[in-house]
């Protein structure tokens, strides 16, 4: 799956590192509403070309599944920074 690499200079391989913590720390950057997105550009970091779609919940499903991603965060991130910012995109 990462026989990519095998060929890779150092440089390029450097410049794939380089390419890669940018990514992730995108991710990680991520605050506010942004949280909840579907992130493909993230996925599209990696070499194989490939368009997975996600299975949906549906309405009620995914609600709970909301509900207790951000009850994980209190948990998780007690002393986080609140915002009462509405989604507006």
């Amino acid at each position: 799956m990462d026989s990519d690499l095998e060929g890779m200079s150092h440089e390029q391989l450097v410049a794939e590192i380089i390419k890669l913590r940018q990514g992730i720390r995108s991710h990680r950057d991520s605050s506010g509403h942004e949280l909840c997105w579907h992130h493909p550009a993230l996925w599209a970091l990696l070499p194989e070309r490939t368009d997975p779609q996600p299975v949906v919940p549906e309405w009620p499903q995914f609600m709970r599944g909301c509900i207790r991603y951000r009850q994980s965060l209190d948990e998780q991130l007690p002393n986080a920074l609140r915002t009462v910012n509405p989604y507006d995109k």
